[in-house]
């Protein structure tokens, strides 16, 4: 159970040196920035440091060059030194805006095209009517109108086949609707489009043109061909002109972002109103503090004073967790639930023993555990993926359990000359045939887990110095001495075995309760707390009353929380027996195939459930005893960028005054 030792670290200088101990210090090392202000008293005549970032333009500008191109960048770079200045600033600005010629220019053929695209799809209904559309639109005498009809309401135009109001044309017909036009008198044109919208007549507008549809159809497929074929150009045109500049820009961009890290850093200081000094506070892993002293003593102009977190009393330290590798992947866990305190106690070994034997006991096959471990470390290698090092302890457990239960991929008879060549008549457990005993040990497991839990409690109170808390809390000794006796009374019923006399169950669990019934004012007697006598006794007891009851039914609730673990035990065995039966003959071919088949169903959706499940008693039934997760967790500025891009970069900028912005000095190959 590590959790790093932390030194708080003031720095003190004169502001010309603070860039260099932000890129010396800050950025390359382990190093969790404070603002300097919440560790200064206001009576010392500092103030924030508030600077605008000179560099967010640029990386704008060189971001909207990317978008477009319609790229995505990639911050790499070569190590050749040149000097980011006004003149390679000027050279960003050529490119986007020769690029945003290149792309207004796209742009507009762009909507011209889709122009093009929605007048020749509109055309396109209409290809049956042969009639000039200029003839049709610039009747003296008549009105006239183009849509559809949805196929449902076209019948429905049969009811004025003998009316003399309008004339409907149909042109083409498609899944949803008749396409077509109507014309009618203009004097009676305001009463017909009436009728034709109570038929739900979609009316669309035709541009204005010369020729029959299918003519102006014609027409405007040519000049789709030819808008697309610019476009296709423009195109090309500026991937080509990327394709050019992409490197150079991706460099540029990388050691912009870096020193733009580190200019915002700078907001992190305070300066002195009357005078050019800094000041700058963070907090440093002990483990990195020889390296962080080396690197600050090699500035000059710069000082330093280091403070225990003990004699820290404004703010917590972050919280960084340091593991064994067993461990370290199960840190995932804790982190999403949430940090343990500065000084508390990690539970990250905690969390790897218990979820990898939950896990184990629920997917217990020899088989199948052994493809999650081997499936898992591969993903890790290949992807990098932190969760997939968990399947790893993970499937060896599964692997382990299902020794014990004679599972290898659903072959319950396979390790059967295994068994016999070590003595033992077969499997140790067959889960199938012990039901009773599978969902008995799943309780047993319960409740030894929950009694742990308790224990950490009590031992994380203590080193907190709360030995109230240790003492009496509903998960404290009275607490774990009640759940005890509870137990054995459950025992014994079910049983029908003495485990403790009635009368020593009854008056131990009347004394506990009534110290649970207490334990406010237990508690704040213990540790001394303030106002921890009850305002209103009335309310007191009435509000103590239920809530003892509450913990005796959490009591219970968290213990056959646990057959779940038995459950899916018993739900794996089940599955793959379905599985088995289904395949007839397992060791046919089509039986081998079935068996494969049902083996990757079950490793994919079982596999994830169980992963939920244990996490959810983990979190639920185990940590709500003990844990709080408040801690703030160490932010180190070098975690936040590639650290391998920073080290080649000399002197990430000079200025410290605006005026001084033109002329940055960043390693990279034009």
């Amino acid at each position: 159970m590590a959790i790093e030792k932390m030194k708080l670290v003031r720095t003190y200088g004169l502001i010309d040196h603070l860039d260099e101990f932000i890129t010396s210090c800050c950025i390359s090392g382990d190093f969790h920035p404070e603002n300097a202000m919440d560790y200064i008293s206001d009576s010392l005549g500092f103030v924030p440091l508030n600077e605008e970032n000179p560099y967010s333009s640029s990386i704008q500008k060189i971001e909207e060059i990317a978008s477009i191109a319609g790229v995505t960048l990639k911050d790499t770079f070569k190590g050749d030194e040149i000097i980011v200045d006004s003149d390679e600033f000027g050279y960003i600005d050529s490119l986007k805006e020769k690029l945003s010629e290149s792309f207004a220019k796209r742009t507009e053929i762009s909507d011209k095209l889709k122009e093009v695209e929605a007048s020749a799809e509109q055309f396109n209904h209409f290809v049956g009517i042969d009639v000039p559309i200029e003839e049709l639109l610039s009747c003296e005498f008549l009105k006239v109108r183009f849509g559809s009809i949805p196929k449902d309401c076209y019948p429905k135009l049969k009811a004025y086949e003998n009316n003399n109001l309008f004339v409907f044309l149909e042109s083409s017909v498609d899944e949803k609707s008749h396409w077509g036009i109507y014309s009618a008198p203009r004097a009676q044109i305001d009463e017909v489009d009436r009728i034709f919208a109570s038929l739900y007549f979609d009316r669309i507008r035709i541009p204005f043109s010369t020729g029959t549809p299918k003519e102006i159809l014609t027409k405007l497929n040519a000049e789709k061909e030819k808008l697309t074929a610019e476009l296709n150009k423009i195109d090309t045109e500026i991937a080509d002109f990327w394709a050019e500049n992409s490197e150079h820009c991706e460099q540029v961009h990388a050691y912009l972002e870096i020193a733009s890290l580190a200019f915002d850093l700078r907001r992190y200081a305070a300066k002195d109103s009357d005078s050019d000094y800094f000041i700058y506070v963070g907090w440093v892993p002990k483990s990195s503090y020889k390296w962080f002293k080396k690197k600050i003593e090699q500035i000059d102009g710069v000082t330093f004073e280091d403070a225990d977190p003990e004699q820290e009393k404004r703010s917590s330290p972050p919280v960084k967790l340091n593991n064994k590798k067993p461990f370290r992947p199960f840190e995932m866990f804790v982190e999403m639930y949430g940090l343990p305190s500065y000084g508390g106690v990690d539970i990250t070994p905690f969390v790897a023993i218990t979820y990898s034997l939950l896990f184990g006991i629920m997917f217990a096959d020899f088989g199948q555990g052994l493809v999650l471990a081997i499936g898992g470390y591969l993903v890790y290698k290949i992807k990098g993926t932190k969760l997939a090092k968990i399947l790893v302890p993970c499937g060896m457990s599964s692997a382990f359990f299902g020794l014990l239960v004679g599972s290898v991929f659903g072959y319950e008879e396979l390790l059967d000359p295994v068994y016999h060549a070590i003595g033992l008549p077969g499997k140790p457990l067959s889960v199938m045939d012990s039901i009773n005993t599978v969902l008995i040990l799943a309780i047993g497991i319960g409740v030894a887990l929950v009694i742990v839990s308790m224990g950490l409690n009590v031992f994380c109170s203590l080193k907190n110095k709360k030995p109230g808390e240790a003492l009496f809390s509903t998960n404290g000794v009275v607490g774990i001495i009640l759940y005890a006796t509870l137990v054995c009374a459950v025992v014994g019923f079910m049983s029908g075995k003495t485990v403790l006399p009635a009368g020593v169950t009854v008056i131990v669990a009347v004394v506990c309760i009534l110290l649970l019934f207490f334990q406010e004012i237990l508690i704040g007697m213990v540790d001394k707390k303030e106002n921890y006598m009850p305002e209103k006794w009335s309310d007191y007891i009435m509000q103590n009353f239920f809530e003892v009851i509450e913990y005796i039914l959490t009591y219970f609730s968290n213990t056959v929380s646990f057959l779940r673990v038995g459950a899916f035990v018993l739900v794996h065995a089940g599955m793959m027996m379905v599985f088995s039966s289904l395949a007839g003959d397992e060791y046919s071919v089509g039986g081998i195939i079935s068996m494969i088949f049902g083996n990757i169903i079950v490793i994919a959706l079982e596999g994830l459930l169980t992963g939920i499940q244990v996490l959810r008693l983990e979190f639920y039934e185990m940590f709500s005893r003990f844990y709080a997760g408040d801690g703030k967790p160490f932010n180190s500025v070098g975690m936040r960028k590639n650290r391998s891009v920073f080290f080649s970069i000399k002197n990430v900028f000079k200025p410290s005054t605006p005026e001084d912005n033109e002329n940055v000095v960043i390693k990279v190959k034009k």
